[in-house]
């Protein structure tokens, strides 16, 4: 399987969490907070060096939703595409450091899980 089309795959099941999301915003206000930081994807070295320069992070989730939740702060997803879903090292250090800090931090496999996980959240008392 080419690079491109599995990344395709991973944005296409993002793209229906956000989707679902504008609609279930009347039932959970709270995905109004819910937003994604584009780190990912294959940029030239150029365009590289210049994201590393203001900020960018390999590893950051795909998914942030900063509302406070039981003993949350907020909830941080990395969302995999269903089958082949790898976690990188870098991946797995942002995920124990905010759990560290006090977020739920998952890694959600497929829209759906991920939106299970996010209404399961956001059920959860303030």
């Amino acid at each position: 399987m080419p690079p491109r089309y599995v990344a395709d795959i991973e944005e296409a099941h993002q793209a229906a969490l956000f989707q679902w999301a504008r609609v279930a915003v009347r039932q959970y206000p709270g995905l109004k907070m819910m937003y994604h930081v584009p780190n990912g994807g294959a940029r030239d070295r150029r365009v590289a060096r210049k994201l590393v320069g203001q900020g960018v992070r390999r590893g950051v989730a795909d998914v942030i939703l900063d509302v406070a939740r039981g003993n949350y702060h907020g909830l941080r997803i990395e969302l995999k595409r269903p089958g082949g879903h790898r976690v990188s090292v870098e991946q797995e250090w942002w995920l124990a450091a905010w759990a560290d800090e006090g977020y739920r931090a998952v890694v959600a496999v497929g829209w759906d899980a991920a939106r299970a996980e996010i209404v399961n959240y956001l059920e959860m008392p303030k």
